[in-house]
């Protein structure tokens, strides 16, 4: 669900555009569809909300090892969602980031952590304002660790309350990572919780 916008002058229609556009592009890029926008319409700046997956395999896999992070350990999910809801509210997220604070503000809004199950996968979904470097991943990592109990729920307040290298040293790998949704505007209901990929 990747959003760009694109500034041109073209007589064609949105949908031959798009032809022409992925002709250009390299195989791994794919265009899904082009509709016209408003002339101040901003991809990044006129998004209202995004929404990150983070997919965490319980089991092994073969195939769908690029899209999932498999942990070995049991995890709690009661554990994890005591802390995954103590992330939603308007934080400073600086413990969650390389940042610079002094260059960049750390405070983020987050209105939604969920957590689901679906198979052999567990789903954590991520939704706020916008988002810093690493700052998903580090919050699945902490999530994780909660739920293997090497850190207590409480932690995630600490963390919010001070900084603390801790988040930093439990980054989830990149490879369970999506951006499932950019919001603009009042765009109805969250869809339901589904995986990216299957575990096979």
């Amino acid at each position: 669900m990747q959003v760009a916008h694109l500034d041109v002058h073209t007589r064609l229609a949105p949908d031959a555009l798009r032809r022409r556009v992925n002709d250009e592009l390299p195989a791994d890029v794919n265009v899904l569809a082009v509709h016209a926008a408003p002339h101040r319409f901003h991809a990044r700046h006129g998004a209202t909300e995004r929404t990150y997956l983070y997919q965490i395999a319980r089991r092994r896999t073969a195939f769908a090892k690029p899209f999932v992070w498999w942990v070995k350990e049991p995890l709690d999910h009661a554990a994890m969602k005591d802390a995954a809801q103590r992330f939603v509210g308007m934080h400073d997220f600086r413990s969650f980031t390389d940042d610079d604070p002094d260059e960049k503000s750390t405070t983020v809004l987050i209105d939604d952590v969920s957590l689901g199950e679906e198979g052999d996968l567990v789903l954590v979904r991520i939704g706020g304002s916008h988002f810093l470097w690493k700052m998903v991943r580090r919050m699945v990592g902490v999530l994780v660790d909660v739920g293997r109990g090497q850190l207590p729920p409480e932690s995630v307040d600490t963390f919010l309350r001070e900084p603390s290298p801790v988040p930093a040293r439990v980054t989830a790998p990149a490879s369970g990572l999506f951006l499932e949704h950019v919001q603009y505007g009042d765009q109805g209901p969250r869809r339901p919780l589904r995986a990216v990929t299957r575990v096979g």
